[in-house]
Formats: C-alpha cells, sequence, structure tokens
C-alpha cells in the first residue's frame, strides 16, 4: 500500500470509523451527542464543541492547500467559532467536519506520493508528509480530550 493510501486511511480512522490507535474515533464520541452537553464547558476547559471545530479547522485548512495551494488558516484563530445553539447547528457542523474529512483523505490519497516530501506551501511550514502527520497526532490529543470532557460531563 502507498503512504498517501496509509495516511488516508489513518486520517479516515481518526476522524470517520477506526478504532486501532484510540480505541474509539470522532465520529463514534460525536455522532450521538446533545448539543447541550457538546456546547458545555467544564471549568476552564474548551467544550467539546470547540475542540471538534477547532480539529475541523485545521482540516479545511489543510484542504484549502489542495484545492488553492494557499495556507489561509491561523493558528491565533484556530479557537474562534460562533456559538452552536441547537441541534440542528450541532449536526450542521458534524456533516461538514464528516465530508470535509472525507474530501481531504481522498485527496492525500490521490496525490503523488513523492509530493509528501515536497514543501507545503512554504518551506518554513515543512512538507505535506509533516503537516498531514502533525494534523492527524494533533487530532488524536484532541480526541482524548474529548472523551475526558463527556466523562467529566456525564
Amino acid at each position: 500500500m502507498k503512504q498517501t493510501e496509509q495516511l488516508a486511511n489513518r486520517l479516515r480512522e481518526l476522524i470517520l470509523n477506526g478504532t486501532w490507535i484510540a480505541n474509539t474515533n470522532y465520529k463514534h464520541q460525536l455522532e450521538n451527542l446533545d448539543w447541550k452537553i457538546a456546547t458545555t464547558k467544564f471549568q476552564s476547559l474548551n467544550s467539546v464543541a470547540v475542540l471538534a471545530q477547532h480539529v475541523h479547522y485545521y482540516i479545511s485548512g489543510i484542504t484549502n492547500v489542495f484545492v488553492n495551494n494557499k495556507l489561509e488558516i491561523r493558528d491565533k484563530f484556530s479557537f474562534d467559532f460562533l456559538p452552536i445553539e441547537s441541534q440542528k447547528e450541532w449536526e450542521i457542523f458534524l456533516n461538514q467536519f464528516w465530508n470535509d474529512t472525507i474530501t481531504l483523505a481522498d485527496y492525500i490519497e490521490k496525490m503523488p506520493e513523492e509530493n509528501l516530501n515536497k514543501d507545503f506551501v512554504d518551506a518554513k511550514y515543512g512538507t505535506y508528509l509533516r503537516n498531514i502527520d502533525g494534523m492527524m497526532e494533533h487530532g488524536y490529543y484532541h480526541l482524548g480530550q474529548i472523551v475526558l470532557l463527556k466523562k467529566l460531563l456525564a
């Protein structure tokens, strides 16, 4: 299996359907979660919804690089989201999260293998491989937080 296929499959596992690394995934944790629980803060911690939106922000930003070859996201804005104020808004966000993940996984899977070691827009950002790997490691970090927050809020 090509490395691009492996990376795409890892992203799908993390967000949509896997259990290998964390014994869960974002979809499993979020799909049937009531929006009121998802948006509840525990002490000074971010809510489950904000953490999910934060991870989605990076998925969208990396997808934009594949589409437009532009890196337009900035870390300083990665927690700036309009509040989710209904179950419908939560479900709309989740559907966007799942669909954008599928899109990015498809781009990764179809990219030429040699592009993994090319600069990600600019040499200062490292390679495609570094950014894709980093985004997934970052995603697992926040998945762990989501699991713990859900337990604290139960």
